[in-house]
């Protein structure tokens, strides 16, 4: 049921109002942030048509259909085979693709196509979900297209993407768009406390630091939260009162250990809330509003020798940097270009 999801209760209302006049479109765009829910808004939607009891026409999320159509057993991230085929779910008719590395592999899209022109095997219509539909490449999104321009009647295929634009516009034009907002601060709070066991600080800290992104938030540790801020925050104060390059570049370092590869971009997103609280406070003066609300005393301090053209510059430059990690460039040397950057040599 679409109430066991936490946010975004206008695409609720919009989904519900949906099945009930039976005009869910075949193709549909989920789009909005990472993190905030799409994959689990398309597949509570999918579960809707196949549950054997729903409830005012939303499934019920526990008969046998429910169950095996969200239990899927995704194929290992070096395994490139197994991301050329849809990966079904424990139903036949409930299925998935998803990225090999950061490209859609057009095996895969070719493979949806076939399977969508197959008659159900268990339920009235049979769902594919694209996730992170915006990584197909030009073939890729092609392929689609042929699907799209002519859908089966007893198949739909629902598109996620938190970059719509860098879909082709005709893949666009030939589906509904959804649009999804980031999560609240209390409903991610409400969220990890129940359903995670978070304590109240800790909740109150991850939420803060996600972005609306409830998917981030609950995958925060927040011991290593703490740990990874005082090291950013480090970084900005010795930037601004120090200006000298070579403790950034040490910090450049531990941020490329081979054994911290995953950490590399939730340093970059805890850098960059530090970087954007002290530009807000450099054009507000107002420290209600930070994100790293403990860090307030600290940051209106630092303010106060800081530019705001050049904190935004900053952040630009992060945001630069996060979209070059797209087309795989080498960490290190972009870390420390963002850090030589920031000193004020």
């Amino acid at each position: 049921m679409f109430s066991r999801l936490t946010g975004n209760e206008n695409v609720k209302l919009t989904l519900r109002r949906l099945i009930e006049k039976s005009r869910v479109p075949n193709s549909l765009l989920l789009t909005g942030d990472e993190g905030i829910g799409k994959r689990q808004f398309a597949l509570e939607l999918a579960r809707s048509f196949i549950c054997l009891d729903p409830v005012d026409g939303e499934a019920c999320d526990i008969c046998a259909v429910c169950r095996r159509a969200g239990q899927f057993t995704l194929p290992k991230p070096d395994d490139k085979d197994g991301h050329k085929r849809i990966v079904f779910s424990d139903h036949p008719d409930v299925g998935m693709v998803i990225p090999y590395n950061r490209n859609i592999l057009i095996d895969a899209i070719r493979h949806l196509e076939s399977e969508s022109n197959y008659r159900p095997y268990e339920a009235a219509s049979r769902f594919f979900i694209i996730d992170d539909a915006d990584k197909m490449n030009g073939p890729a999104s092609n392929a689609l297209l042929k699907t799209l321009e002519e859908p089966p009647a007893t198949s739909y295929i629902f598109l996620i993407s938190s970059r719509p634009d860098s879909l082709l516009p005709t893949i666009r034009s030939r589906c509904q768009t959804l649009r999804f907002a980031p999560v609240s601060l209390g409903e991610i709070e409400k969220y990890l406390i129940e359903s995670r066991a978070f304590s109240h600080d800790e909740a109150r800290l991850a939420a803060r630091l996600s972005r609306g992104s409830i998917r981030t938030a609950a995958s925060l540790n927040v011991s290593e939260l703490r740990t990874r801020r005082e090291k950013m925050m480090f970084v900005v104060s010795n930037a601004i009162e120090d200006g000298g390059v070579a403790a950034l570049l040490k910090i450049a370092e531990d941020m490329n250990d081979a054994k911290d590869k995953t950490a590399f971009e939730a340093n970059l997103d805890v850098l960059q809330s530090i970087i954007h609280d002290l530009w807000a406070m450099t054009v507000s003066g107002d420290p209600t509003r930070s994100i790293n609300e403990d860090f307030a005393e600290q940051l209106l301090l630092l303010a106060a020798n800081a530019h705001s053209g050049e904190l935004q510059g900053w952040m630009d430059a992060i945001d630069e940097l996060r979209a070059n990690l797209r087309i795989n460039v080498n960490r290190k040397i972009a870390a420390d270009a963002l850090f030589v950057s920031m000193a004020r040599v």
